[in-house]
This record gives structure tokens, C-alpha cells and sequence, in this order.
């Protein structure tokens, strides 16, 4: 007797779909750092010998950024705010211990005299909004 499931894909397609989850050079990552290189900012990324390995980091700013996907990270917008009513417990889970990791990443940063900052995915979908934000952070 095979398991009963809700997931409307094969155990063959899911595990592709989730292949495709990308860690790092994201699309909302690389449209913080196209913003960021029209600024003319130098950056470094994903720098292993920090705390959280920050998405970008400006040594000479001593500034880190995270791009955070807002259902990964839970913030509190309606995207971030979604629960998936699949297996329910194991996201929320799942999200609970991405929110306490980065809030570590965070606080170790800080300790170390960085400006940390987060940048949301739902952030950018108003460009002109990001770049007065990015021109904050680096003025």
C-alpha cells in the first residue's frame, strides 16, 4: 500500500522542483546587486568568515546585506505570512528555526561592529523605493 500524500507532483517532479531552490544568486539578490553596482558600490559576496555568510558585504562600509525570499524567511507580509496547509508542522517549523538563524547571524554581525541590513523580496517590487533605500545605507 503506497502512503497517502496531498502533494499534487510524483516524489520524481517534487524532488526537481526543489533542486531548483536556489540558495544564493537568487533573482531578488541579483536585482539588489544590479541596484547596487548603478550606485557605483563595490561589494563581496557571500563571504564564508562571517557570521551567516551575508548574500553581499561592503568591507569598507563595514555593511552586510541578507536578501531574504519573505516565505523562507517569514516576514510579516502576506506572502511571508502563508503557511502551506501541507504539512503544516514541518514549515513552520522550518521557518521558526530560519528566523532564530538569522536572528544569530544577526546579533554575532552586530557584535562584531557590522551595520546589518535585510532586504526583502517584497521590497523590490517598487525599484525606486530600493534604490533611495540603497542610497541611505551607502551615503
Amino acid at each position: 500500500m503506497t502512503p497517502r500524500t496531498t502533494d499534487v507532483y510524483s516524489a520524481e517532479k517534487r524532488s526537481a522542483v526543489m533542486r531548483r531552490v536556489k540558495g544564493r544568486d537568487t533573482g531578488p539578490e541579483l536585482a539588489v546587486r544590479r541596484a547596487l553596482t548603478a550606485f557605483g558600490a563595490r561589494y563581496r559576496l557571500h563571504r564564508k568568515d562571517l557570521p551567516g555568510k551575508p548574500d553581499i558585504v561592503m568591507p569598507g562600509r563595514r555593511l552586510a546585506l541578507f536578501v531574504h525570499g519573505c516565505f523562507w524567511h517569514g516576514h510579516d507580509c502576506p506572502r511571508g505570512a502563508r503557511v502551506p496547509k501541507a504539512n503544516r508542522d514541518y514549515w513552520v517549523g522550518k521557518v521558526a528555526r530560519n528566523r532564530a538563524r538569522d536572528a544569530t547571524s544577526r546579533a554575532a554581525l552586530e557584535a562584531l561592529g557590522w551595520r546589518v541590513e535585510t532586504i526583502w523580496e517584497c521590497e523590490l517590487k517598487d525599484a525606486a523605493a530600493l534604490r533611495e533605500r540603497l542610497a541611505r545605507m551607502l551615503g
